[in-house]
């Protein structure tokens, strides 16, 4: 089966650059929007649907590799990147996202991975719109408490393929941290996310039976390439745009599209 052609490349160019655009202005590493149109654009071209999703998630958690190095940079730039939390919450997502890619993911059925997507991204979305105001004295946890909310952002992030700012970014913010650090400081988690959860879907996905062209185990590499090259040049160009808006309007645009795409999902999931 042949799954690249002229407007494939086209299709996967202009979703790469819109996933990249909202990696830099949200943080969201793409993957919330990247996952269920590629799963879209693989189960049209006769991939099985259960196989499709799984091959979206991973091929947009491969692709995060490198959209937040270009992310992180253009807000590193603008000192807004808490490093104290990335090194304090990366070994719980090393952790959890070993264990979300190379275990759970691959036992998991298409069906209930879409339904797990839907309702964390729906989670996310009410958080961040509600605005609930945190105590003005909570702050982040101590170090085993860093370590144990990044095992729960590396693993929920593994199983659907997002750089987990849909979890974070709501977290941070409920410890007082403001939210275009919460946002910076996200798109720098996505590195250990996805190195963590790529090394997993490698380990999880050997032997399968792929009859996509240019797959490696779960890994889509053709979609990999196109998407990631798109997204690394708009990546910048959101993050810019993310200093022109207060912080209102980057929070309500931030759950207005989460519920959009939990919509879809679950939709998609309930059908089966």
């Amino acid at each position: 089966m042949s799954l690249l052609d002229g407007r494939l490349v086209l299709e996967l160019l202009l979703l790469g650059s819109i996933g990249g655009f909202l990696a830099g202005l949200l943080g969201i590493g793409g993957g919330m929007i990247l996952v269920p149109f590629t799963s879209w654009i693989l189960a049209g071209r006769g991939v099985e649907p259960g196989l499709a999703l799984k091959m979206a998630i991973a091929t947009s958690m491969a692709m995060i590799l490198f959209t937040s190095i270009s992310s992180v940079r253009a807000h590193h730039r603008r000192g807004t990147v808490r490093w104290d939390l990335v090194r304090g919450l990366a070994p719980g997502i090393v952790g959890g996202g070993l264990l979300a890619g190379a275990g759970v993911f691959a036992m998991l059925r298409g069906q209930a991975l879409g339904l797990v997507f839907g309702l964390f991204v729906a989670l996310s979305a009410t958080q961040m719109l509600l605005d609930r105001k945190p105590a003005p004295t909570r702050q982040m946890p101590g170090p085993g408490g860093r370590a144990a909310a990044g095992g729960v952002i590396g693993f929920v992030s593994g199983l659907v393929g997002a750089g987990g700012a849909f979890i974070s970014v709501p977290f941070m913010t409920w410890c007082n941290v403001p939210i275009h650090n919460a946002v910076a400081t996200s798109a720098a988690l996505g590195l250990p996310i996805a190195l963590a959860n790529v090394s997993g879907y490698l380990i999880g996905g050997r032997g399968l039976d792929n009859p996509v062209p240019g797959s490696l185990g779960y890994l889509w590499l053709p979609g990999v390439a196109l998407l990631a090259s798109a997204s690394v040049l708009c990546a910048p160009l959101g993050a810019r745009m993310a200093y022109r808006m207060n912080v209102g309007q980057l929070r309500r645009a931030f759950a207005l599209l989460l519920y959009g795409i939990a919509a879809h999902m679950l939709w998609k999931a309930v059908r089966g």
